[in-house]
């Protein structure tokens, strides 16, 4: 595929110039050469994560979930089943063996998913963040759409590349501040979050990326999938937009080198201070343990979180980090 089959064409706005899109309260991705500088030094700095770290939990969910109670199975890095009101929510699902382009290299499991493909229930809908290959996974989206053809929520432009690899795909675009109806009084708005997206070298913020505020009978759940940290505005916007929010989930992994990663990726300290700004009652960590992106050790983003949380005096039991198969309720 082309970085042309990407390009999302559309009105200017606040954040897209007419042919790329931006965050006015964010940072550009890094250039080309600092993306090399990384590279070349990382033989020295990447701790070596062990060949298989293997969750000792598997989740089979029920068919649905009714009432006002909200069901999340921590599938592993990103994604998440949602289960609430009769409706089946994924996050970001990836049931692919590598994040990458390619089968045959780039980030690969270390355990396998918490939920196996084959023990999900009917799926209604899929909240697709942005472009990154840990995130948007067109081989699991295709088999979910032959399978359940869910509804695919996505910021603007994802849906073109989605739709060029197939066609079945259900793919819906929206822009940030949108309020999307999924029925039976669940609803979702997709909010603005630092980071920025690509499917290849030449289409660099071709398409929108977003953080998603989902209505649920027992509160508003904020899922963030990826975001640096940078003043805490997006954060606090959202707490003072959409709050009070009953949930947070927040990315606390791929961190390391921070001179690289801070702009794009919070660490557990980021996302202490991000669960602070926005205000919810709790909150879930993920983008951790599953695909090594960075250089930080498998355990080191956990090891960091218990460490912030005692600083800033938090309970450890408000901000929990799952493994793939365990289930929170609310």
């Amino acid at each position: 595929m082309s970085s042309a089959d990407n390009t999302y064409s559309g009105p200017v706005s606040d954040h897209f110039d007419g042919r790329q899109f931006f965050d006015p309260d964010g940072a550009p991705p890094k250039s080309l050469r600092e993306v090399l500088r990384w590279q070349f030094s990382r033989d020295r700095q990447r701790q070596v994560w062990p060949e298989w770290a293997p969750s000792p939990h598997a989740d089979t969910p029920p068919a649905r979930v009714d009432g006002g109670k909200v069901r999340l199975s921590f599938v592993g890095h990103v994604s998440w089943l949602i289960q609430t009101a009769g409706l089946n929510i994924l996050v970001d699902p990836v049931w692919s063996e590598r994040a990458s382009p390619v089968r045959w290299a780039g980030p690969r499991r270390h355990n396998d998913p918490g939920i196996a493909f084959d023990a999900l229930p009917p799926i209604d809908v899929a909240l697709v963040s942005h472009g990154h290959y840990d995130h948007l996974d067109i081989a699991t989206l295709s088999k979910l759409s032959a399978k359940f053809s869910p509804r695919v929520i996505t910021p603007l432009g994802n849906d073109v590349a989605m739709r060029r690899a197939d066609d079945k795909v259900r793919a819906e675009p929206f822009d940030w501040h949108d309020r999307v109806d999924l029925g039976n009084g669940i609803a979702v708005t997709l909010v603005p979050t630092r980071h920025w997206t690509a499917r290849g070298l030449f289409d660099r913020n071709k398409a929108l990326w977003a953080s998603f505020v989902l209505e649920t009978p027992a509160g508003k759940i904020y899922i963030v999938c990826d975001s640096g940290y940078g003043s805490g505005k997006h954060f606090r916007d959202v707490g003072q937009a959409h709050g009070p929010l009953r949930l947070a989930i927040l990315p606390i992994g791929a961190y390391e080198p921070r001179w690289f990663m801070r702009d794009q990726h919070m660490n557990p300290s980021d996302a202490v201070k991000a669960l602070d700004d926005c205000g919810a009652q709790a909150a879930l960590a993920h983008h951790h343990g599953t695909f090594q992106l960075t250089d930080e050790a498998i355990d080191a983003p956990l090891t960091a979180l218990h460490a912030a949380l005692d600083d800033a005096k938090i309970p450890r039991e408000r901000f929990v980090a799952l493994n793939p198969g365990q289930v929170f309720e609310i």
